[in-house]
């Protein structure tokens, strides 16, 4: 599984922090957002937990590449931020990043991209691989 993920969405929808906590609340995963948190200052290590266990990730916020594919570029349209996410092999990180990205998708309109596999994510693939990883835990 990549390792890496860019959500793409308008820089007027980017959630504040109890937005985004309560968009995944919604999910029903037990993952917990720092309160560090800040859109467009958050630039690195997200301390998160699941389930009251260790679940951080990488989060950075950028505006998106001009040099990004044609595809890509038709893809997200007009949305002008791009969150990169990116974690280590812990599934406890991966299943808080994809939750994330889930509640982006859900209630952001919020576009995820994989880069590995150069591949778009829906909101139901999202929540898929993330109860996926829950599983395995």
């Amino acid at each position: 599984m990549a390792r890496a993920q860019i959500a793409y969405l308008n820089r007027k929808d980017v959630p504040a922090r109890k937005a985004l906590q309560e968009a995944v609340d919604q999910l029903g995963f037990k993952v917990t957002l720092d309160d560090s948190y800040a859109p467009f200052k958050t630039a690195g290590y997200l301390p998160c937990t699941l389930d009251g266990e260790d679940a951080g990730f990488d989060m950075r916020f950028q505006d998106v590449a001009a040099d990004i594919s044609p595809a890509l570029k038709s893809s997200i349209g007009s949305r002008d931020t791009a969150i990169g996410f990116r974690w280590a092999g812990d599934p406890r990180e991966q299943l808080a990043a994809l939750a994330v990205c889930a509640a982006l998708v859900k209630q952001f309109s919020a576009i995820v991209h994989e880069p590995d596999q150069d591949m778009l994510l829906s909101f139901d693939q999202l929540l898929a691989k993330a109860r996926d990883t829950q599983r395995s835990l």
